[in-house]
C-alpha cells in the first residue's frame, strides 16, 4: 500500500500559521473569488483550493454554515454537501485527468484538522508516481502548477458543472 505523507505540514500545524477568523465562512464573503481560492459557491457549500496542497488540485468541501460536528449538520445539508463533493471529483477528473482520488476529513486537531471548528472534506487527485525522492530527500514536495493557475483552470468547471446540476451559485 502506498502511502501520502506530508511531514512539512506539521510545522504549519504545530506553528499556528492560521489566519484569523474562519477561513471558510471569510473567504467566500471577500470581494475576490480568485485570490481568496473560492471555486464556487452554493446554498449550502463552498469548495476552495487548498492553499497548502498535498497534491495539484487539492480542493476543500466545506459547508456554509460553521459547524464542526458532522452529525448537527442538517439532512438537507448534508445532502447537498455530497453532491457537491461528487460535482468535485467529476470536475477534476474531467480537467486534471487523475488516475485517483483521495477523499477525507479530519475530525480535531489530533485528526490533523488545520481547521478545527468548520468540519470539511480534502479531494486530493493522484497520479502514479505522484511522490518521489524530493519529499523524502530534500523535505520538499513538489506541486507542479501554481494556485492561481490551478484555479483559473478548475473555476469554469465548476461554474458551468454546479449550474449544469441546478445548484443556485452564490
Amino acid at each position: 500500500m502506498k502511502q501520502l505523507w506530508a511531514p512539512w505540514r506539521m510545522s504549519y500545524i504545530e506553528e499556528g500559521t492560521k489566519e484569523e477568523g474562519c477561513i471558510f465562512c471569510d473567504k467566500p464573503k471577500a470581494a475576490d473569488a480568485r485570490s481568496n481560492l473560492v471555486l464556487t459557491q452554493t446554498v449550502h457549500a463552498v469548495v476552495m483550493l487548498n492553499k497548502y496542497p498535498y497534491n495539484n488540485g487539492h480542493l476543500l468541501v466545506a459547508p456554509k454554515r460553521h459547524e464542526k460536528r458532522l452529525s448537527a449538520l442538517l439532512p438537507e445539508e448534508y445532502g447537498h454537501l455530497c453532491e457537491v463533493l461528487r460535482a468535485s471529483v467529476d470536475v477534476l477528473v474531467t480537467v486534471l485527468g487523475p488516475g485517483g482520488m483521495n477523499l477525507g476529513m479530519n475530525l480535531g486537531r489530533c485528526a490533523g484538522a488545520g481547521v478545527e471548528d468548520h468540519l470539511h472534506w480534502h479531494v486530493v487527485p493522484r497520479w502514479e508516481g505522484d511522490t518521489n525522492f524530493m519529499p523524502v530527500v530534500g523535505e520538499a514536495r513538489v506541486i507542479p502548477q501554481h494556485l492561481l493557475e490551478s484555479y483559473d483552470r478548475l473555476s469554469p468547471f465548476f461554474r458551468h458543472l454546479m449550474v449544469q446540476r441546478n445548484e443556485q451559485i452564490s
